[in-house]
């Protein structure tokens, strides 16, 4: 039997249970398809951004999903159309026919020009916001930037929902901070938190860069263009941004940010791709997500057969492996695609200088893989074909998740409802219980539950390990609601004990422990939790 180190993560959301939404509030409703070709572009490789447009379609028909969207097309055009919105449907088969079909509102057109330049592998997203500022027509607000970026260049601007005579303004620097960090999901910040921590300031936008290069986690800033000029004037520096997650530093005159594993999100993998964002609020509850796709097992840079390469440009270097295994980048065993959840009080913090931009922690993820109709990798096509942007209707408590590559080209639009009860409701449908939430779930009920016991008494949770499958380290986490002494064991399927993680005094809250297999044999184990004169397990299995 061995004894092994832990790492200590207490969070603050222990304390707002009753103020944040949680995975389980996600129902899914289905999916409906884009149309065929419009304009000069069409929707074949998209989801790289989208803006839910509440005044879109008024002649639409009365059918729960008022209003349209507007989302960039075809990654080599990036040209923007606004589409209507049909009623979702759901396929167990997974079969794009048995969907509904959204319809062309204003086809594709070109608002950007030559604004950014030539993109190779463009990151962007926009995001319609109503009138700021004296202003008598709402924007749509947009960032563009590419995968290589080490040159400060501008980044953002907006235009008019007319799409034939856009009225672009921009470009637009932001002040002191990299394009790596910036210019990827773009989404609305709720008015009332805005007027309480970033007055003036209603957008968020900001970046994840594969490989740390905008540091161990999603960056996110807070702006307000037209707080430097309504318009601002072209390559103008916008003054009015505030930062609300960075983790790692900036130095001046570097072009990436100095990372550090004390300045790390929990579960940061370098493959990982967050790529769209949004600001949830339902029923007086409020969670700030991300949306992409989680690396889970061994992660490498190098070629998706396992072939390594050197990250610090020294060599020696190993051939290039054959088609379709001879694209160079970020790569891990597998991939799932997640939803993130971020308590907005622990963004509140950092705007009000309370807190470190790299001291929130996501409190919850939610497994996406069992609603997506072709997760996980494609070499030939995309080194991560899961998930694009997604979008929030904040009236009607609907959250649009696009799912690239999954009708041949084409992308899918996933609709969620955010349940406004705060009671956990899981939705219709055909999917798992993959939630990482840190909250009781009424639900989940049973030796695997995770539970205390299996009544109202319960003092504590065991949450699911992540990731799982793992190689060789995992988290496991476990929330108490008082403070006790927790024993936290390890054992085999013959159910002999192999490990002793914890066996302390903890405090409520929020607790992870970092557990590493790799003297262990690959294969099935238990983790049992005992506090009190109540136990719970679960299972996790290492890849070895």
């Amino acid at each position: 039997m061995r004894r092994v180190k832990i790492f200590l993560f207490v969070f603050t959301a222990a304390a707002c249970f009753s103020q944040l939404i949680q995975p389980a509030d996600l129902q899914y409703l289905g999916a409906f398809r884009l149309p065929e070709v419009s304009g000069d572009s069409d929707w074949n490789y998209s989801g790289n951004g989208s803006a839910y447009y509440p005044p879109g379609d008024p002649a639409g028909p009365d059918d729960g999903t008022p209003g349209s969207i507007f989302a960039i097309g075809h990654d080599q055009q990036q040209f923007i159309s606004e589409i209507s919105i049909p009623v979702p449907k759901i396929s167990k088969a997974r079969n794009p026919a048995d969907l509904n079909t959204a319809g062309t509102l204003q086809p594709f057109r070109d608002v950007k020009g030559n604004m950014f330049g030539e993109l190779e592998i463009p990151r962007a997203d926009i995001e319609y916001l109503g009138p700021q500022k004296g202003q008598t027509a709402g924007k749509i607000h947009f960032c563009w930037g590419q995968h290589m970026q080490y040159e400060l260049v501008p980044s953002h601007g907006w235009c008019e929902t007319t799409l034939s005579n856009p009225n672009t303004a921009g470009p637009w620097f932001f002040d002191g901070h990299l394009n790596f960090t910036t210019n990827d999901y773009l989404f609305e910040i709720p008015e009332a938190w805005s007027n309480a921590n970033t007055p003036g300031r209603r957008l968020a936008s900001g970046r994840f860069r594969d490989g740390g290069l905008a540091g161990y986690g999603p960056a996110l800033f807070a702006y307000g263009p037209w707080q430097d000029g309504n318009p601002p004037q072209p390559n103008a520096v916008l003054q009015s941004v505030t930062t609300l997650l960075l983790y790692g530093e900036h130095a001046e005159g570097v072009p990436e940010i100095q990372v550090s594993d004390d300045k790390k999100m929990i579960w940061y993998s370098p493959t990982d791709e967050w790529s769209g964002g949004a600001w949830l609020e339902a029923g007086g509850h409020a969670a700030l997500v991300f949306a992409g796709t989680k690396s889970m097992g061994r992660n490498w840079y190098g070629f998706s057969d396992g072939t390594e390469y050197p990250t610090d440009g020294q060599g020696p270097f190993p051939p290039v492996p054959p088609h379709p295994h001879d694209q160079r980048g970020w790569w891990a065993d597998s991939i799932q695609a997640q939803i993130l959840f971020y308590n907005p009080q622990d963004l509140a913090g950092v705007a009000q200088g309370e807190k470190k931009p790299y001291e929130p922690q996501p409190y919850a993820y939610f497994n996406l893989n069992p609603y997506l109709f072709d997760s996980g990798y494609d070499y030939e096509r995309d080194k991560m074909t899961s998930l694009g942007d997604c979008c929030y209707d904040r009236v009607h408590n609907l959250l649009y998740v696009f799912e690239r590559l999954a009708d041949e080209d084409r992308s899918l639009v996933h609709v969620f409802r955010i349940n406004d009860s705060g009671t956990g409701v899981r939705g219709s449908g055909f999917g798992d219980r993959g939630s990482g939430s840190i909250f009781w779930d009424s639900e989940y009920e049973g030796r695997e539950s995770g539970f205390g016991d299996r009544g109202s008494g319960a003092t504590f949770q065991l949450m699911q390990n992540y990731p799982n499958p793992y190689n060789p380290e995992t988290t496991i986490r476990f929330v108490l609601k008082e403070p006790d002494r927790v024993l936290l064991k390890v054992f085999d399927l013959r159910g002999r004990e192999v490990f002793v993680l914890a066996d302390a005094h903890y405090p409520a809250g929020d607790h992870a422990v970092l557990f590493d297999a790799k003297r262990l044999p690959g294969g099935i184990y238990l983790y049992r939790i005992r506090m009190g004169g109540f136990t719970a397990s679960r299972k996790m299995a290492y890849l070895k």
